[in-house]
C-alpha cells in the first residue's frame, strides 16, 4: 500500500483524478449491474428474455459505440465527452432503479451503455497523454484503482439491496453525479489529439482501420480478453459443479482473490517485468501464464458439499483457487504494456478513436468467445469430460500468445515516435 501511495502521488493532479475516477466509476456500476438481473426477473417478473434483452441493449451500445466515443473524444477533447458520459450514466441508472416497463428500461439501459463508450476510451487516451514517458506505470497504478472498484462495488451494492434496489440505483447515480461536478471543476479542459484534424469522421476512421500493425494486434488480443472474462463466465460455472449448494460463497471468493492479487501486486508485477523483459515479451508471457492458469482444473473432477473435510474441500476447491490467482497475476502482466503499446501503434494520433476501435474489437470477440465456451462447456458436461473446457482455454492462450509473439518478431508492435501533448485549451 505504501508504494501504490508513493506511485500515486508521484503523478500530476490530473492523472490522480483520473484514477480515483476509475474507482468510483467501477464502484458505482459494479454495485449495480450484478444485482440488475435479479431485480428485473424477480422484483418485476420479467421473462427472460426481456431480461436477456435489457442486458443485451446495455452491452451492445457500449460495445458497439466504443469507437463512437473515442472519435469524440480526439475531436471534441477528452473532458467535454468524460463529462458527457457521467451525466448519460447518471440518468440511466437512475431510470433503472424507478421505471418498470420493458420499453423504459431498454432506453435506460441503452443510455447506460452509450455512457461507458463515451468515457472509456477518453480516459484512457486523456491518462496516456498525461503520464507522458510513464505511461505503463501510469496504467499499472490505473488498473490498481479499476480491480479496487470492481471488488468495492458489489459489496456495497448488497449491502444497500438490503434495503431496496431503489436506493442501490440511487446511490449509483448519486456517485456519478457526484463525479461529474467533480469533473467540471478539476478537470483541465484539453484539446483531441493532435491529429484530430479537419475532414470528416470516416477519415479519422480509415485512418485507423488502415494501422495494419493496430488492427493486427486488436485481433491478436482477442484471446487475452476472453480468458479473462472467464472470471465471471466458465470459473462460477466451475464452482457451482464442484460447491453446490455452496457456489455463490466460492463465486465471491475468486473474485476477492483476482481483485486481492491486481490491488497487491500490480505495481510489483509491473516493475519485475519492466526490469527484466521488452513490453512485447512481458505481453507473450503474460498471456501465456493466462492460458497456463487454467491447466490445473484439468484435475478437478469430484465436488465438494456439506459432509466434505476441510481438507477434501482444500483438495477440490484448491485447483480453482490456484486457477483465478494464475490468471489475475497474467493479467496484471499483460494490462499496463497493452495500454502503452497501443499509444504506440497510434503514433500520437488518434489516441482515443483507437482505443474505441480496440475495446470494439475486443468486446465483440469476448462475445463470440463466449458462445464459444458455453458451447464447449455443455458438451464436455454431456460427454463427461469437464477438462475439454479448460484445455481450449489453455489453447487459445497458447494461440494469442503466439499470434503476439510473431507480430512482435516481424517489427510490427516496435514503438513509435512518442505522441504530442495536448495543449490547454482556450
Amino acid at each position: 500500500m505504501k508504494s501504490l501511495t508513493t506511485q500515486f502521488r508521484s503523478f500530476n493532479g490530473c492523472a490522480r483524478l483520473l484514477m480515483v475516477q476509475q474507482f468510483t466509476i467501477n464502484t458505482a456500476f459494479y454495485m449495480l449491474m450484478p444485482y440488475l438481473a435479479v431485480h428485473l426477473a424477480g422484483d418485476l417478473g420479467m421473462a427472460a428474455w426481456a431480461v436477456g434483452l435489457v442486458l443485451g441493449v446495455r452491452n451492445f451500445a457500449q460495445q458497439g459505440m466504443f469507437l463512437v466515443g473515442g472519435t469524440l473524444a480526439d475531436r471534441l477533447g477528452c473532458k467535454p465527452v468524460i463529462v458527457a458520459g457521467c451525466v448519460l450514466r447518471t440518468v440511466g441508472f437512475g431510470l433503472l432503479g424507478f421505471v418498470d416497463s420493458l420499453p423504459a428500461l431498454v432506453v435506460a439501459s441503452a443510455v447506460t451503455g452509450f455512457a461507458g463508450a463515451m468515457f472509456n476510451p477518453a480516459v484512457r487516451a486523456y491518462l496516456a497523454q498525461e503520464a507522458g514517458e510513464r505511461r505503463v506505470e501510469a496504467f499499472a497504478a490505473f488498473n490498481v484503482f479499476y480491480q479496487a472498484g470492481m471488488f468495492v462495488g458489489p459489496l456495497v451494492g448488497l449491502a444497500l439491496l438490503a434495503a431496496d434496489f431503489r436506493l442501490v440505483c440511487s446511490v449509483a447515480a448519486m456517485l456519478f453525479l457526484g463525479l461529474t461536478l467533480l469533473q467540471l471543476r478539476l478537470l483541465p479542459a484539453r484539446t483531441g489529439t493532435s491529429s484530430a484534424e479537419p475532414g470528416s469522421v470516416l477519415a479519422d476512421w480509415r485512418t485507423v482501420v488502415r494501422n495494419r500493425p493496430f488492427v493486427l494486434f486488436s485481433l491478436a488480443m482477442i484471446g487475452s480478453y476472453v480468458l479473462s472474462f472467464q472470471v465471471y463466465l466458465a470459473l462460477p460455472l466451475e464452482a457451482h459443479r464442484v460447491a453446490p449448494g455452496s457456489g455463490d460463497a466460492v463465486t465471491t471468493a475468486l473474485f476477492a482473490i483476482s481483485a486481492a492479487v491486481a490491488v497487491t501486486g500490480q505495481l510489483r508485477i509491473t516493475a519485475w517485468a519492466r526490469a527484466r523483459w521488452s513490453p512485447q515479451r512481458a505481453m507473450v508471457y503474460g498471456i501465456s501464464l493466462m492460458g497456463a492458469a487454467f491447466l490445473p482444473l484439468v484435475t478437478a473432477g469430484s465436488t465438494v458439499d456439506g459432509r466434505s473435510g476441510l481438507l477434501d474441500r482444500c483438495v477440490e476447491l484448491g485447483p480453482l483457487f490456484v486457477s483465478v490467482a494464475l490468471l489475475g497475476l497474467g493479467t496484471a502482466a499483460v494490462y499496463p504494456f497493452e495500454m502503452d503499446t497501443v499509444v504506440s501503434l497510434a503514433d500520437g494520433r488518434l489516441v482515443a478513436t483507437h482505443y474505441g476501435l480496440y475495446n470494439t474489437v475486443s468486446g465483440l470477440g469476448v462475445t463470440l468467445g463466449n458462445l464459444t465456451t458455453g458451447a464447449v462447456w455443455d458438451a464436455a458436461k454431456r460427454l463427461g469430460h469437464p477438462e475439454l473446457t479448460w484445455w481450449m482455454l489453455a489453447a487459445t492462450g497458447a494461440l494469442c500468445a503466439g499470434c503476439v509473439a510473431l507480430l512482435a518478431r516481424s517489427g510490427r508492435l516496435n514503438a513509435q515516435r512518442a505522441p504530442e501533448p495536448m495543449g490547454v485549451a482556450s
